[in-house]
This record gives structure tokens, sequence and C-alpha cells, in this order.
């Protein structure tokens, strides 16, 4: 009896980690034919990193007494190429950003987090207007609140999620995303369950 309930809480956090894994898949079909061919591509142009902000809301859906969240987060965004030994595509991106916020529920209880992602350009489908692109990554976060049976208060974070540029200064420009936001100790704890969120985040660049 034990060991079935085992595989029904395996197999029901499982379909949790559906969305990420289709959008790697999806990510991984953009980037991959761009990586093979890189080595035959001339940069066009060297890209100068940029910097930016955002106010985040994190509306969380699984389990039922997780917390929504509200965050700020600062990041910088550079040359994939000019980070990692290897040639990449001209629309890849790498991403370190770092985010602090609390719980929305009072008294609020804070979190921490640092994060690494690749971010690529969906530059087939820009515009004069909009710059949409598609992102995710991996990274720890610290959480002061726990869920039942969660285990550990510092866990790994993977993110996968879509976003838009908006046209607008360059020192001023507009940007949103959504992200599936996903916080476990990959079983480094006995207890680990996940908790899962969508994050809606709007900030510029400067």
């Amino acid at each position: 009896m034990a060991q079935s309930h085992w595989s029904i809480d395996r197999l029901r956090d499982a379909w949790l980690y559906v969305p990420l894994l289709c959008l790697f898949a999806v990510f991984s079909m953009i980037v991959a034919p761009g990586l093979a061919n890189a080595e035959e591509q001339e940069r066009s142009e060297v890209v100068e990193p940029r910097y930016g902000m955002g106010l985040g809301v994190a509306l969380a859906y699984d389990p039922s007494d997780a917390r929504d969240f509200a965050t700020v987060t600062g990041f910088a965004l550079y040359d994939y190429d000019a980070i990692w030994p290897h040639r990449a595509p001209e629309s890849l991106r790498f991403k370190v950003e770092g985010s602090l916020g609390g719980t929305l529920r009072s008294p609020p209880e804070i979190l921490a987090s640092v994060g690494f992602l690749a971010l690529y350009y969906l530059d087939g489908l820009s515009s004069r207007f909009v710059r949409p692109y598609i992102e995710g990554g991996v990274g720890l976060i610290y959480t002061e609140y726990k869920v039942k049976e969660q285990g550990t208060r510092l866990n790994f974070n993977p993110q996968a999620g879509v976003g838009i540029e908006f046209a607008g200064d360059h020192n001023l420009q507009p940007w949103m995303s959504v992200r599936l936001h996903h916080l476990s100790n990959a079983g480094l704890s006995s207890d680990n369950r996940g908790v899962n969120s969508l994050v809606i985040n709007m900030g510029w660049f400067f």
C-alpha cells in the first residue's frame, strides 16, 4: 500500500514537469540547427551587454497551500558566445538574474533567488514594434516559508517562459514575460514536495 501511494505521488508530481519539457523541446528544435551551423556563420556585429529591472507577481497553483508572491528582479543579458567558449546563433543570449521578494500574505515572508537562463529571440516573428523570445534555465531559491512536505528552504529553481520586448527608447525599453516557475530540492531531502507557480513579469531595460 505504501509503495502504491509513493507511485501515485510520483506520477502526480511528474506531470507538473510536462510544460517545462515541452517548452525545452521547442527551444531545442529552434536553437540546435543554429548551433550546428554556427561555425559557418560570421558574426555581423558585436552585441553589447544589456541591463534591466522588473517587477513580478507569482500565482501559485500547486500545491493548494502554496503562497503567491511578488519580486523585484535585476538582470544582465549577454551575447551567448561571449560567455561560453563556442559559437552560437546571433539570436541567442545568456541571462543572469537575481530576485528579492516576499509572499502576498500577512505577515509577508521573504524569498531570494539567483538564476541563469538561455534566451532566444524569435526574430522571424519580430516587427518594428515587438521582439518576442523564449527563455529557460535554472537557479537557486531560498524561501522563508515551506509548504507541507517541502523539506528544505533552499531549493533548485527551474523556469521557462515566453516574453516580448517592446519598441522604445534604448535607455528605457519596456518588456514583459510569462514563466512557469518550479522549486524543489531534487531529492536531496526525503521530503521533496515541489511548488509550482505562474509568474508574470514586467520591466524595462536601462
